[in-house]
């Protein structure tokens, strides 16, 4: 009797082991993180668009220089020659000296506001790309999650990727991804 519940036992010892053999093998998920940050500052598309940013707006960074060294100058001339200049001519130069002021001012604080306008469209647009990179990356190698640095709270430096993709952008000199093609539907599953 003790021999057949042990051929039993083997049996189903065997069975449930060849069960265990056939299903798929649950492999660790690949994750990895990446540091947006560094990306925006290190990748050749952030520096393209730095560069650009700063083209495009040194001409009016110079005349807004230039503007507050003459109002400097002014004011200086204004305080050396004031005591010897006669009311008439000191009003003119305070009421001078205020309009400069004012219309510096002005702008100043739109050149603010179209830099910042500006900077934030481009962002928008690196961001956009650097996301598309970093996908492209993740499904080249395989990686099951991908996370921003900014929303982990905790990694060791063996998750970080943002070397390899940085890599992996330099390499391919830092040209804008194409667009993937969109993914097929997934077939329907019948319903029971």
């Amino acid at each position: 009797m003790k021999r057949l519940i042990s051929s039993k036992v083997a049996v189903w010892a065997l069975a449930a082991g060849a069960a265990l053999a056939a299903l798929p093998a649950w492999a660790d998920p690949k994750i990895g993180v990446v540091d947006a940050q560094r990306l925006l500052e290190e990748s050749p598309q952030g520096k393209a668009m730095l560069e650009a940013m700063r083209a495009e707006f040194a001409p009016r960074e110079r005349t807004l220089q230039a503007q507050q060294q003459s109002l400097k100058a002014k004011q200086d001339k204004l305080q050396k020659d004031g005591a010897t200049m006669t009311d008439d001519q000191r009003t003119r130069a305070e009421k001078e000296l205020r309009d400069g002021a004012r219309d510096f001012e002005r702008a100043r604080g739109e050149f603010q506001d179209d830099v910042t306008a500006r900077r934030n469209e481009e962002m928008s647009k690196l961001q956009r790309t650097l996301g598309e990179e970093v996908r492209t990356y993740a499904k080249a190698n395989n990686f099951d999650l991908v996370l921003t640095a900014e929303v982990v709270i905790f990694a060791t430096p063996t998750y970080d990727i943002t070397p390899a993709v940085l890599a992996a952008m330099q390499a391919h000199g830092g040209a804008a991804p194409k667009p993937a093609a969109p993914a097929a539907a997934p077939p329907a599953k019948p319903t029971k």
